[in-house]
Protein backbone atom coordinates (compact mmCIF):
# COMPACT_ATOMS: atom_id res chain seq x y z
CA UNK A 1 0.00 0.00 0.00
CA UNK A 2 1.15 3.52 -0.66
CA UNK A 3 2.28 5.94 1.49
CA UNK A 4 1.32 9.70 0.74
CA UNK A 5 5.37 9.87 0.35
CA UNK A 6 4.92 7.62 -2.64
CA UNK A 7 1.67 9.36 -4.41
CA UNK A 8 2.36 11.36 -7.29
CA UNK A 9 1.53 15.04 -7.63
CA UNK A 10 -1.53 14.68 -9.27
CA UNK A 11 -3.01 12.64 -6.44
CA UNK A 12 -1.91 14.50 -3.44
CA UNK A 13 -3.36 17.53 -5.49
CA UNK A 14 -7.01 15.67 -5.75
CA UNK A 15 -6.69 14.84 -2.22
CA UNK A 16 -5.67 18.38 -0.71
CA UNK A 17 -8.85 20.07 -3.03
CA UNK A 18 -11.18 18.14 -0.51
CA UNK A 19 -10.07 20.20 2.27
CA UNK A 20 -11.18 23.60 3.49
CA UNK A 21 -9.31 26.55 2.81
CA UNK A 22 -7.58 26.94 6.54
CA UNK A 23 -6.52 23.26 6.55
CA UNK A 24 -5.04 23.58 2.55
CA UNK A 25 -2.92 26.50 4.41
CA UNK A 26 -1.58 24.51 7.11
CA UNK A 27 -0.40 21.37 5.66
CA UNK A 28 1.34 23.97 3.33
CA UNK A 29 3.77 23.80 6.35
CA UNK A 30 4.25 20.26 6.26
CA UNK A 31 7.18 20.15 3.88
CA UNK A 32 8.75 21.82 0.94
CA UNK A 33 7.20 19.30 -1.65
CA UNK A 34 3.55 19.89 -0.02
CA UNK A 35 3.90 23.93 -0.04
CA UNK A 36 4.68 23.69 -4.00
CA UNK A 37 1.62 21.56 -4.04
CA UNK A 38 -0.62 24.02 -2.12
CA UNK A 39 0.93 26.87 -4.25
CA UNK A 40 -0.31 25.15 -7.38
CA UNK A 41 -2.62 27.10 -9.28
CA UNK A 42 -5.17 23.95 -10.28
CA UNK A 43 -6.17 23.87 -6.42
CA UNK A 44 -7.08 27.34 -6.19
CA UNK A 45 -9.45 26.99 -9.00
CA UNK A 46 -12.68 26.30 -6.63
CA UNK A 47 -12.56 28.32 -3.54
CA UNK A 48 -15.52 27.58 -0.78
CA UNK A 49 -15.00 30.21 2.18
CA UNK A 50 -18.81 29.94 3.82
CA UNK A 51 -17.38 27.75 6.22
CA UNK A 52 -15.61 30.72 8.07
CA UNK A 53 -16.30 33.84 9.83
CA UNK A 54 -13.59 35.27 8.02
CA UNK A 55 -12.03 39.10 9.12
CA UNK A 56 -11.43 41.32 5.92
CA UNK A 57 -7.24 41.14 6.75
CA UNK A 58 -7.36 37.68 5.92
CA UNK A 59 -9.58 37.59 2.81
CA UNK A 60 -7.25 39.75 1.55
CA UNK A 61 -4.35 38.28 2.25
CA UNK A 62 -6.29 34.84 0.73
CA UNK A 63 -6.47 37.11 -2.78
CA UNK A 64 -3.06 38.68 -2.77
CA UNK A 65 -1.81 35.15 -1.95
CA UNK A 66 -3.52 32.37 -3.28
CA UNK A 67 -6.16 33.13 -5.63
CA UNK A 68 -5.59 35.99 -8.01
CA UNK A 69 -5.50 34.80 -11.75
CA UNK A 70 -5.99 31.51 -10.98
CA UNK A 71 -9.44 31.75 -9.28
CA UNK A 72 -12.52 30.70 -11.43
CA UNK A 73 -15.00 30.26 -8.97
CA UNK A 74 -15.49 31.84 -5.42
CA UNK A 75 -18.27 30.81 -2.75
CA UNK A 76 -18.39 33.66 0.42
CA UNK A 77 -20.64 34.56 2.90
CA UNK A 78 -21.57 37.94 4.49
CA UNK A 79 -22.89 37.06 7.90
CA UNK A 80 -25.81 38.66 7.78
CA UNK A 81 -27.49 37.26 10.58
CA UNK A 82 -24.14 37.47 12.72
CA UNK A 83 -24.57 41.33 14.22
CA UNK A 84 -23.43 44.17 13.83
CA UNK A 85 -19.45 43.65 14.94
CA UNK A 86 -20.01 40.53 11.66
CA UNK A 87 -17.43 41.22 8.65
CA UNK A 88 -19.21 42.69 5.61
CA UNK A 89 -18.73 42.51 2.06
CA UNK A 90 -17.84 45.71 0.54
CA UNK A 91 -17.46 47.86 -2.36
CA UNK A 92 -13.60 47.77 -2.15
CA UNK A 93 -13.58 43.95 -1.91
CA UNK A 94 -15.77 42.34 -4.60
CA UNK A 95 -13.74 45.39 -6.53
CA UNK A 96 -10.46 43.94 -5.79
CA UNK A 97 -11.74 40.86 -6.85
CA UNK A 98 -12.43 42.10 -10.14
CA UNK A 99 -8.96 43.50 -10.58
CA UNK A 100 -6.91 40.77 -9.31
CA UNK A 101 -9.13 37.68 -10.42
CA UNK A 102 -9.33 38.04 -14.47
CA UNK A 103 -10.46 34.11 -15.02
CA UNK A 104 -13.40 34.33 -12.01
CA UNK A 105 -16.34 33.49 -13.82
CA UNK A 106 -18.65 32.28 -11.07
CA UNK A 107 -20.01 33.95 -7.67
CA UNK A 108 -21.91 32.60 -5.02
CA UNK A 109 -23.20 34.88 -2.36
CA UNK A 110 -24.81 33.59 0.65
CA UNK A 111 -26.45 35.56 3.33
CA UNK A 112 -24.64 38.71 2.85
CA UNK A 113 -26.22 42.27 3.24
CA UNK A 114 -25.36 43.92 -0.29
CA UNK A 115 -27.61 46.73 0.42
CA UNK A 116 -24.84 49.15 0.45
CA UNK A 117 -22.37 47.69 -2.41
CA UNK A 118 -23.70 48.68 -5.53
CA UNK A 119 -24.00 46.99 -9.08
CA UNK A 120 -20.88 48.31 -10.69
CA UNK A 121 -18.64 46.77 -7.90
CA UNK A 122 -19.21 43.17 -8.86
CA UNK A 123 -16.31 41.77 -11.18
CA UNK A 124 -17.24 42.12 -14.93
CA UNK A 125 -15.70 38.70 -16.11
CA UNK A 126 -18.33 37.09 -13.93
CA UNK A 127 -20.55 34.43 -16.34
CA UNK A 128 -22.78 33.17 -13.08
CA UNK A 129 -24.09 35.26 -9.87
CA UNK A 130 -25.82 33.30 -7.52
CA UNK A 131 -27.25 35.21 -4.99
CA UNK A 132 -28.47 32.86 -1.68
CA UNK A 133 -30.82 34.66 1.03
CA UNK A 134 -28.84 37.64 0.51
CA UNK A 135 -30.05 41.57 0.74
CA UNK A 136 -30.11 43.87 -2.29
CA UNK A 137 -31.05 47.69 -2.83
CA UNK A 138 -33.61 48.65 -5.22
CA UNK A 139 -31.09 50.63 -7.40
CA UNK A 140 -29.34 47.06 -7.77
CA UNK A 141 -31.08 46.41 -11.07
CA UNK A 142 -33.59 48.73 -13.36
CA UNK A 143 -34.27 49.69 -16.67
CA UNK A 144 -31.86 52.50 -16.73
CA UNK A 145 -28.71 50.28 -16.25
CA UNK A 146 -25.92 50.67 -17.76
CA UNK A 147 -25.51 47.41 -20.47
CA UNK A 148 -21.89 47.16 -19.93
CA UNK A 149 -22.04 45.86 -16.19
CA UNK A 150 -21.59 42.70 -16.17
CA UNK A 151 -21.44 42.27 -20.19
CA UNK A 152 -20.55 38.64 -19.56
CA UNK A 153 -22.94 37.34 -17.37
CA UNK A 154 -25.07 33.97 -18.56
CA UNK A 155 -26.64 33.33 -15.43
CA UNK A 156 -28.17 34.46 -12.65
CA UNK A 157 -29.72 32.45 -9.52
CA UNK A 158 -31.47 34.27 -6.74
CA UNK A 159 -32.36 31.77 -4.14
CA UNK A 160 -34.16 33.40 -1.11
CA UNK A 161 -33.72 36.94 -1.93
CA UNK A 162 -36.47 39.06 0.00
CA UNK A 163 -36.11 42.13 -1.78
CA UNK A 164 -36.16 41.14 -4.96
CA UNK A 165 -39.43 42.67 -7.02
CA UNK A 166 -40.81 42.99 -10.34
CA UNK A 167 -39.02 46.17 -10.82
CA UNK A 168 -35.55 44.05 -10.64
CA UNK A 169 -36.96 41.47 -12.89
CA UNK A 170 -37.77 43.85 -15.45
CA UNK A 171 -34.56 45.73 -15.21
CA UNK A 172 -32.30 42.62 -16.05
CA UNK A 173 -30.87 43.80 -19.21
CA UNK A 174 -27.85 42.13 -19.19
CA UNK A 175 -26.73 41.23 -23.00
CA UNK A 176 -25.83 37.71 -22.45
CA UNK A 177 -27.89 36.63 -19.77
CA UNK A 178 -29.75 32.52 -20.73
CA UNK A 179 -30.64 31.34 -17.70
CA UNK A 180 -32.81 32.72 -14.62
CA UNK A 181 -33.94 30.81 -11.53
CA UNK A 182 -35.61 32.22 -9.04
CA UNK A 183 -36.53 30.55 -5.94
CA UNK A 184 -38.47 31.73 -3.05
CA UNK A 185 -38.91 35.41 -4.36
CA UNK A 186 -42.43 35.83 -3.18
CA UNK A 187 -42.15 39.43 -3.54
CA UNK A 188 -42.54 38.91 -7.97
CA UNK A 189 -46.19 38.88 -9.24
CA UNK A 190 -47.54 36.94 -11.89
CA UNK A 191 -47.60 40.59 -13.94
CA UNK A 192 -44.15 41.89 -12.59
CA UNK A 193 -43.57 37.86 -14.29
CA UNK A 194 -45.23 38.69 -17.39
CA UNK A 195 -43.93 41.97 -18.05
CA UNK A 196 -40.20 40.90 -17.31
CA UNK A 197 -40.39 37.81 -19.56
CA UNK A 198 -41.23 39.99 -22.40
CA UNK A 199 -38.12 41.87 -21.80
CA UNK A 200 -35.74 38.37 -21.67
CA UNK A 201 -37.11 36.76 -24.92
CA UNK A 202 -33.98 35.54 -25.31
CA UNK A 203 -33.93 33.56 -22.36
CA UNK A 204 -32.99 29.44 -22.93
CA UNK A 205 -33.11 27.99 -19.15
CA UNK A 206 -35.98 29.71 -16.90
CA UNK A 207 -36.29 27.90 -12.89
CA UNK A 208 -39.52 29.02 -10.94
CA UNK A 209 -39.32 27.51 -7.59
CA UNK A 210 -40.60 27.69 -4.57
CA UNK A 211 -42.44 31.13 -5.35
CA UNK A 212 -45.64 32.25 -4.83
CA UNK A 213 -46.78 32.46 -8.38
CA UNK A 214 -49.18 29.39 -9.68
CA UNK A 215 -47.48 27.27 -12.21
CA UNK A 216 -50.31 28.02 -14.74
CA UNK A 217 -49.45 31.67 -14.65
CA UNK A 218 -46.35 31.03 -14.93
CA UNK A 219 -46.46 28.67 -18.62
CA UNK A 220 -49.03 31.20 -19.60
CA UNK A 221 -46.36 34.17 -19.71
CA UNK A 222 -43.08 31.01 -20.45
CA UNK A 223 -45.40 30.47 -23.47
CA UNK A 224 -46.29 33.99 -24.35
CA UNK A 225 -42.99 35.36 -24.52
CA UNK A 226 -40.07 32.29 -24.69
CA UNK A 227 -40.70 30.60 -27.55
CA UNK A 228 -37.65 29.50 -27.65
CA UNK A 229 -36.59 28.48 -24.14
CA UNK A 230 -34.91 25.10 -23.91
CA UNK A 231 -35.17 24.28 -20.13
CA UNK A 232 -38.14 24.76 -17.52
CA UNK A 233 -38.28 23.60 -14.36
CA UNK A 234 -41.45 24.71 -11.98
CA UNK A 235 -42.70 24.06 -9.05
CA UNK A 236 -46.34 22.43 -9.78
CA UNK A 237 -48.43 24.69 -7.15
CA UNK A 238 -51.57 26.14 -8.99
CA UNK A 239 -50.94 23.58 -12.20
CA UNK A 240 -53.56 22.06 -14.30
CA UNK A 241 -54.31 20.30 -17.53
CA UNK A 242 -55.41 23.33 -19.17
CA UNK A 243 -51.81 25.50 -17.86
CA UNK A 244 -49.82 22.72 -19.00
CA UNK A 245 -51.61 22.64 -22.61
CA UNK A 246 -50.07 26.16 -22.91
CA UNK A 247 -46.63 24.84 -23.55
CA UNK A 248 -48.17 22.55 -26.30
CA UNK A 249 -45.85 23.32 -29.70
CA UNK A 250 -43.09 24.81 -28.23
CA UNK A 251 -40.76 24.76 -30.51
CA UNK A 252 -37.53 24.47 -28.88
CA UNK A 253 -38.45 22.91 -25.69
CA UNK A 254 -35.76 19.88 -24.93
CA UNK A 255 -36.29 19.58 -21.15
CA UNK A 256 -39.55 19.73 -18.70
CA UNK A 257 -38.73 19.39 -14.93
CA UNK A 258 -42.07 19.47 -12.56
CA UNK A 259 -41.33 19.74 -8.86
CA UNK A 260 -43.65 18.52 -6.08
CA UNK A 261 -44.60 18.02 -3.08
CA UNK A 262 -47.45 20.69 -3.47
CA UNK A 263 -49.66 18.73 -5.33
CA UNK A 264 -53.37 20.03 -5.78
CA UNK A 265 -56.48 18.68 -7.26
CA UNK A 266 -56.37 19.96 -10.65
CA UNK A 267 -52.69 18.34 -11.17
CA UNK A 268 -52.81 16.91 -14.61
CA UNK A 269 -52.55 13.42 -14.69
CA UNK A 270 -49.98 11.09 -15.93
CA UNK A 271 -52.11 11.08 -19.47
CA UNK A 272 -52.39 14.15 -19.25
CA UNK A 273 -49.04 15.20 -19.25
CA UNK A 274 -47.84 12.94 -21.56
CA UNK A 275 -50.61 14.28 -24.64
CA UNK A 276 -49.04 17.41 -24.14
CA UNK A 277 -45.54 16.51 -24.16
CA UNK A 278 -45.89 14.39 -27.66
CA UNK A 279 -46.64 18.10 -29.06
CA UNK A 280 -43.18 19.05 -28.18
CA UNK A 281 -41.02 18.16 -31.20
CA UNK A 282 -37.60 18.38 -29.06
CA UNK A 283 -38.32 17.17 -25.84
CA UNK A 284 -36.23 14.78 -24.35
CA UNK A 285 -35.86 14.58 -21.20
CA UNK A 286 -39.08 14.41 -18.84
CA UNK A 287 -38.39 14.94 -14.73
CA UNK A 288 -40.62 14.49 -12.21
CA UNK A 289 -39.52 15.68 -8.62
CA UNK A 290 -41.35 14.67 -5.44
CA UNK A 291 -44.76 13.94 -7.00
CA UNK A 292 -44.63 10.34 -5.05
CA UNK A 293 -45.31 8.77 -8.67
CA UNK A 294 -41.98 6.59 -8.05
CA UNK A 295 -42.30 2.66 -9.54
CA UNK A 296 -45.95 3.80 -9.75
CA UNK A 297 -47.82 3.31 -12.61
CA UNK A 298 -47.51 6.58 -13.77
CA UNK A 299 -43.92 5.92 -14.63
CA UNK A 300 -44.79 3.23 -16.88
CA UNK A 301 -47.13 5.36 -18.29
CA UNK A 302 -44.59 8.37 -19.21
CA UNK A 303 -42.14 5.68 -20.40
CA UNK A 304 -43.89 3.83 -22.56
CA UNK A 305 -45.88 6.65 -24.06
CA UNK A 306 -41.96 8.54 -24.70
CA UNK A 307 -39.67 6.44 -26.25
CA UNK A 308 -37.76 9.25 -27.24
CA UNK A 309 -37.78 10.76 -24.29
CA UNK A 310 -35.33 10.34 -20.79
CA UNK A 311 -38.72 10.39 -18.32
CA UNK A 312 -37.36 10.52 -14.56
CA UNK A 313 -39.34 9.94 -12.06
CA UNK A 314 -37.79 10.62 -8.17
CA UNK A 315 -38.01 12.05 -5.06
CA UNK A 316 -35.95 15.83 -4.19
CA UNK A 317 -32.58 15.12 -4.68
CA UNK A 318 -30.61 16.57 -2.06
CA UNK A 319 -28.29 19.46 -3.03
CA UNK A 320 -25.03 19.06 -4.56
CA UNK A 321 -21.93 19.77 -2.44
CA UNK A 322 -20.29 20.45 -6.08
CA UNK A 323 -21.66 23.94 -5.99
CA UNK A 324 -19.25 24.92 -9.05
CA UNK A 325 -20.71 22.14 -11.30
Amino acid sequence: MATLVELPDSVLLEIFSYLPVRDRIRISRVCHRWKRLVDDRWLWRHVDLTLYTMRPKVMWHLLRRYMASRLHSLRMGGYLFSGSQAPQLSPALLRALGQKCPNLKRLCLHVADLSMVPITSLPSTLRTLELHSCEISMAWLHKQQDPTVLPLLECIVLDRVPAFRDEHLQGLTCPALRSLVLGGTYRVTETGLDAGLQELSYLQRLEVLGCTLSADSTLLAISRHLRDVRKIRLTVRGLSAPGLAVLEGMPALESLCLQGPLITPEMPSPTEILSSCLTMPKLRVLELQGLGWEGQEAEKILCKGLPHCMVIVRACPKESMDWWM
